[in-house]
């Protein structure tokens, strides 16, 4: 007889361990802006920028480990996910490291998205369930990130840090989108189901 592993539900704790990182995450974004707009250190905003997007994996893993998922906890995760992204391709694009189409192809996509959420909220429904195409999107994006930034950082390994970079923000990219489709799916799956049940 086999045995499945009961669902975690998540709780309306605050102060638990996965909160606290994703809490620290968010106060290395205005640190980072400032290392790479003010002094331009370039190599200590990579480190903080490489620390935000391992600390992403991490909450997530201790949080399923320690049992102590939390409500706020599905909020600041993607939140924070979403920061980090907005502020990296603001400040990228303004050091002219990333061309202005790259930032504008992903802000686009949480621009349709924000849409959907805003049409289903109107129908009663909550967010569609995260999709794994996205948070690997997000996790593959957050990974590019950092290897640009080096590539600028460090001109004697800029030949193979950039195309390294740019092979895997491109698949984010891809990624990205993918799961947009998805995630519209979902949401027309979801508005159908309400017109049935009106009509």
């Amino acid at each position: 007889m086999s045995q499945h592993a009961a669902p975690i539900t998540a709780s309306n704790r605050i102060w638990t361990i996965p909160n606290m990182i994703s809490f620290v995450r968010l106060l290395g974004v205005p640190l980072f802006l400032y290392l790479l707009l003010g002094p331009e250190n370039d190599v200590a905003a990579v480190i903080v920028l490489a620390l935000g997007g391992t600390t992403d994996w991490v909450d997530g893993y201790v949080a399923r480990r320690m049992n102590s998922v939390s409500r706020l906890g599905e909020l600041l995760d993607p939140f924070a996910d979403r920061l980090y992204i907005l502020a990296t391709l603001t400040g990228f694009t303004v050091r002219e490291i990333v061309p202005w189409w790259l930032a504008a192809a992903l802000l686009l996509r949480e621009v349709v998205l924000a849409v959907v959420l805003l049409v289903l909220r109107r129908h009663g429904y909550g967010p569609p369930p995260v999709h794994y195409v996205g948070k690997t999107g997000t996790f593959m994006l957050l990974g590019a990130f950092p290897v640009l930034l080096l590539a600028k950082a460090v001109p004697s390994i800029a030949a193979v840090a950039g195309p390294l970079g740019w092979a895997i923000a491109w698949w984010a990219l891809g990624l990205y989108w993918a799961a947009a489709a998805l995630y519209l799916a979902q949401a027309r799956t979801m508005l159908r189901a309400d017109r049935a049940l009106a009509g």
